[in-house]
């Protein structure tokens, strides 16, 4: 097997993984070190990169369980939140907006189940197309909408 070009890898490859990591911890300097971090363990462990999905995807499993043993590292954990609420009807992907709704929109998305919340997370905070969700998971773009749509009603229904 012949040795991947890494400085070709990084050029290729880093504001992907960047932006990816970057809609899950919502924070520049932890997504650059996360990113970092990632392309050292590819470059450690590129024997075990065996073909069978795109190298992207290979970074981006990479990147997500360096992201996960970080925040268990760092035991972050996201403060109580009132629960009381008004009855209103709102579109998700624009109140993310209002740092209020922000608040108690994260504080739910946090108690969602996988992979509802990382499908969330990429669509409305990453700005990720349903096709590159969908590939990231092994799926499809139907299954990533799908999965998107369950997740929405399901925040809908818990803000209610």
């Amino acid at each position: 097997m012949q040795t991947p070009d890494f400085e070709k890898i990084y050029a290729e490859y880093f504001s992907e993984v960047y932006r990816y990591i970057l809609s899950l911890s919502q924070n520049e300097t932890v997504a650059e070190e996360i990113t970092q971090e990632t392309f050292f363990k590819a470059m450690r462990h590129i024997d075990k990169f065996n073909g069978n999905c795109k190298l992207y995807v290979w970074l981006c499993q990479i990147a997500k369980n360096s992201y996960f043993s970080y925040c268990k590292k760092e035991k972050r954990f996201f403060p109580e939140v009132d629960t009381e609420y008004p009855d209103t009807t709102f579109d998700l992907e624009k109140s993310y907006l209002d740092s209020d709704t922000a608040k108690r929109l994260h504080y739910l998305l946090h108690n969602l189940d996988e992979p509802y919340k990382e499908v969330f997370t990429l669509r409305v905070f990453g700005e990720l197309p349903f096709s590159q969700i969908g590939e990231l998971f092994g799926k499809t773009d139907s299954w990533a909408r799908l999965v998107f749509y369950r997740a929405k009603k399901e925040l809908q229904e818990e803000i209610k």
